[in-house]
């Protein structure tokens, strides 16, 4: 505890002394002994954070627009440890198995593979579909059960009718209706 006290105080000097120098600041990696990376990133296990990230958390997410994730995709094993040992030297001499294995050690997709369709447009398509036929049932049940009959004022006699009464009683004889028919001619102009 005391140590991370330490820590915390001399990154805190660090940040003063960095906002009053008009110099380049100076790069101090600090790491965190287990017991503190348990505490903070509880989930990570033995993972290694190689990066900020996405969003400057801990996280492991295959994106293609931010191909380098913050934590590695595998725990280390023995087995890996070796491989990333023995990366440090020739790379000419590790085999193609080897390199894959690297590579999935810390990511789980190639961008091939992220790339690649999933299919998730038949779930997508079957969804709509599904909606489209749904809501015209409801319109079928609703014109049946739910609308009464037309008025008697829809039809086209009844129509008809109301235009005569309208010509009839002159509305609108300047700008009107009854402006538009010739009364002498019984026509329309």
């Amino acid at each position: 505890m005391s140590g991370l006290l330490i820590r915390s105080l001399s990154r805190g000097q660090q940040m003063s002394m960095r906002l009053l120098s008009t110099s380049a600041p100076r790069r101090t990696e600090v790491s965190l002994d287990q017991s503190a990376r348990d505490r903070i990133h509880p989930k990570l296990g033995n993972r290694d954070i190689v990066g900020w990230g996405f969003n400057g958390t801990a996280s492991y997410a295959d994106r293609e627009e931010f191909p380098c994730p913050a934590v590695r995709f595998k725990e280390n094993t023995p087995d890996v440890m070796a491989l990333r040992e023995k990366e440090k030297g020739d790379w000419k001499k590790l085999t193609l198995d080897e390199k894959k294995a690297l590579y999935r050690a810390s990511f789980c997709q190639t961008f091939a593979e992220m790339k690649a369709p999933t299919g998730e447009w038949k779930s997508i398509l079957a969804g709509v579909l599904f909606a489209l036929g749904f809501s015209g049932w409801i319109v079928i049940y609703i014109k049946k059960f739910v609308y009464g009959e037309m008025p008697h004022t829809i039809t086209r006699e009844w129509q008809e009718a109301q235009l005569n009464r309208m010509l009839a009683q002159g509305q609108g004889r300047i700008t009107g209706i009854s402006s538009k028919y010739d009364f002498e001619k019984g026509d329309w102009k």
